[in-house]
């Protein structure tokens, strides 16, 4: 008898902590956020967002259960936002012109040749004018920034032949991202501009439905988009900076104390992705090098001034003024 008690003793002490994991998993579907993105799995805002999933599991004790879907398995960005403001736990990374719909002061964190570097625009989104923007998001769309740090890089043109100046891309189908200011701006800086989902623009330049892209270094990279051109034209016109976008319905579903978990953390890993991301640049460029395509420095001067307009169109030149004017406060 004292030998079957003691088997029965070891047996449920072995067990305890299956049993604590799940009843943790138990209570973290109650507040699950499903987090896609078009990113490949390497990207550093990938990277960044397990950590994300993982410091926001462990400090809330399995409450909040944050499920990662890369490589567009949620569908495009525009689809996943869709679906967010809607009300469902779906969360992505979005650029500014993507909720500039909402609110049209969003345009100009994307305006090209806007800021001076990616540090200008990281100070900018840590101001009460930009808080004051997702304040107006929340009550238009019902979708919220929960931080606006998550820096891709630095946009550069990526084509099938050596380009030097705006003349060169003239003819030239070059995939954006579909929102005006983007269609704007590339056609300004003399190609055709053309918008494509993320996910079609790798097969697009590999039979020649589009002749060119633009992108950032960890995008390029993760894409494989070395494969498919000859040239990098290091044009960077425009600093890349996302923000975590959830459905506030979600977001306000929380207890205050995981609300602010959620917060918290995706400040602290949008900043970590940020760093990666200005750290990282130089290296894969070096790899990109080493597979045969050109990485080019050019002259910027014709590149600002054919894009110049494109502010004025938009209606951002006040706007450029009034970033400059708190940047310098």
């Amino acid at each position: 008898m004292n030998s079957c008690k003691a088997l029965v003793l070891g047996t449920a002490l072995a067990l305890a902590p299956l049993i604590a994991v799940a009843s943790t998993q138990a209570v973290a579907a109650s507040y699950t956020l499903k987090l896609g993105s078009v990113l490949a799995p390497s990207d550093p805002l990938q990277v960044a967002a397990e950590g994300f999933k993982k410091a926001v599991e462990e400090r809330s004790n399995g409450e909040v259960e944050i499920q990662l879907y890369p490589n567009s398995q949620l569908g495009d960005t525009q689809d996943m936002m869709d679906q967010a403001a809607a009300g469902a736990n779906i969360g992505t990374f979005v650029e500014a012109s993507r909720v500039s719909v909402f609110v049209p002061e969003f345009n100009v964190l994307v305006a090209p040749y806007a800021f001076d570097s990616v540090e200008e625009l990281a100070r900018f989104v840590e101001t009460d004018t930009f808080a004051s923007w997702n304040d107006q998001l929340r009550d238009k769309s019902g979708l919220t920034l929960l931080s606006f740090n998550w820096y891709q890089g630095a946009r550069h043109m990526l084509t099938k032949k050596p380009i030097s100046n705006p003349a060169d891309l003239s003819g030239v189908r070059v995939r954006t991202i579909g929102q005006p200011l983007w269609v704007e701006t590339i056609g300004a800086m003399g190609a055709v501009a053309t918008p494509l989902p993320w996910a079609e623009v790798y097969p697009s330049l590999q039979t020649g439905v589009i002749d060119g892209a633009e992108a950032q270094p960890a995008a390029i990279w993760g894409a494989k988009l070395y494969e498919v051109i000859s040239d990098i034209t290091l044009t960077s016109h425009i600093y890349l900076m996302s923000g975590l976008l959830v459905s506030d319905a979600w977001l306000q579903s929380l207890p205050a104390e995981l609300s602010a978990i959620v917060t918290e953390e995706a400040n602290r890993w949008g900043a970590e992705a940020l760093k990666t991301n200005v750290d990282g640049a130089e290296k894969i460029f070096a790899d990109i090098r080493s597979t045969g395509v050109r990485v080019t420095a050019v002259d910027l001067a014709p590149f600002k001034q054919a894009v110049e307009p494109v502010w004025a169109k938009m209606g951002l030149t006040d706007l450029v003024a009034e970033v400059r004017k708190t940047l310098d406060n």
